[in-house]
């Protein structure tokens, strides 16, 4: 006999879907990263490659113009000879910031979480090898 399908219980999302509109914002290996950085202030191309180890440079640049393009990070043409430029968070950019921590907030939580069970896996193992 198949189980009744229950009624959904949740509203309805709006028709355009905040979340559509803000995920794509921090979509994309190292993009968190990248952000994350940027936070603390202005940096450039290759203080950000010392800042996410194992980034290819191929890798860190598309991410920059993906956020430039999508209004996320401003890069300056510093009047240096040779030029240089640096990188920061637009408005939008900081306002990515508290998303960024509680994610990082409930990873922190789902280690814990694993740590734990894995203790407890391992005191069971011991407890039968010791009978």
């Amino acid at each position: 006999m198949p189980l009744k399908v229950r009624k959904n219980q949740s509203n309805n999302p709006p028709e355009n879907c905040p979340l559509a509109e803000c995920l794509p914002l921090i979509e994309g290996a190292w993009t968190p990263g990248v952000i994350w950085y940027l936070s603390g202030g202005p940096r450039r191309f290759n203080e950000l490659k010392v800042d996410l180890p194992g980034v290819s440079a191929k890798v860190l640049s598309t991410r920059l113009r993906d956020l430039e393009a999508k209004g996320v990070v401003v890069r300056k043409v510093m009047p240096t000879s040779p030029p240089s430029v640096e990188y920061s968070l637009s408005d939008l950019g900081r306002e990515l910031i508290p998303i960024l921590e509680a994610i990082i907030s409930v990873s922190k939580r789902l280690k814990k979480r694993k740590a734990a069970e894995q203790n407890q896996q391992q005191l069971a193992c011991e407890v039968m090898e010791a009978t």
